[in-house]
């Protein structure tokens, strides 16, 4: 059984069908990404999977429960996190408060203490700048702060959307490493990110999504070298 089955998912706008009978797995300790160009339908199969939104059909399990129709703030509790595209930190909290607010669903502060000296430790930044308000940081740094809130709720699969996005190269590779060893660190890791060519480089296995649907899927390194995905998503 995989840490997150999803089966024959469609979603619907309106009348537009926006996914199409999307199916995947996540195993447990993977890193999975979602590839796709603009308008493939990669957030929305997140937010659908979060809770964010609802679907017209198809099931979503983590770690053997049915959450199909669970609401986002219960999906939290029960093991999975979210770091949303265009990073969305509380603006006007401090850095620290926003870490907090991270580890809202839990009550143990020892426990909530330790996770803040884990994430301290991958974002070295972070601490530096815990009296900062999160809206002076700069993209880099507020893309940390989304994924280091997301880590506080001591979550067993993370689902990342675009952290790449809009970052200058240096940060690009900075946030890739940290994705690196949040796997080593044992937890789970589904990826959609328009930098195929990163994701690919990090991930185990990729889905290809286009208009809607899974067109490809494979290992990583297959996908990689596969003449269409280069084409298509590496520029080559």
């Amino acid at each position: 059984m995989a840490m997150l089955e999803v089966r024959n998912l469609n979603v619907y706008f309106g009348v537009i069908r926006a996914i199409k009978d999307v199916s995947f797995d996540v195993e447990k300790g993977e890193v999975v990404t979602l590839i796709g160009a603009n308008g493939a339908g990669k957030t929305t199969t997140l937010h659908t999977i979060t809770g964010l939104l609802s679907s017209e059909s198809g099931t979503i399990t983590l770690n053997g429960k049915d959450i199909t129709k669970t609401p986002a703030h219960k999906i939290v509790s029960m093991g999975m996190a979210h770091v949303p595209e265009g990073r969305r930190v509380f603006a006007s909290l401090s850095v620290y408060d926003n870490l907090l607010m991270g580890a809202y669903t839990r009550k143990d502060k020892a426990e909530i203490s330790h996770s803040l000296e884990l994430v301290y430790s991958k974002f070295p930044r972070l601490e530096e700048r815990k009296k900062q308000i999160a809206g002076t940081l700069s993209g880099g740094e507020q893309q940390m702060l989304a994924m280091g809130r997301a880590l506080m709720s001591n979550p067993d699969i993370l689902l990342m959307d675009e952290p790449s996005m809009g970052l200058s190269p240096l940060y690009v590779e900075e946030i890739f490493n940290i994705i690196k060893e949040i796997k080593k660190s044992g937890i789970t890791v589904l990826l959609v990110e328009q930098n195929a060519n990163m994701a690919l480089q990090i991930a185990d296995r990729a889905y290809v999504l286009e208009t809607g649907s899974i067109t490809m899927q494979g290992k990583a390194s297959d996908l990689m070298n596969d003449e269409g995905v280069r084409k298509a998503y590496l520029g080559a």
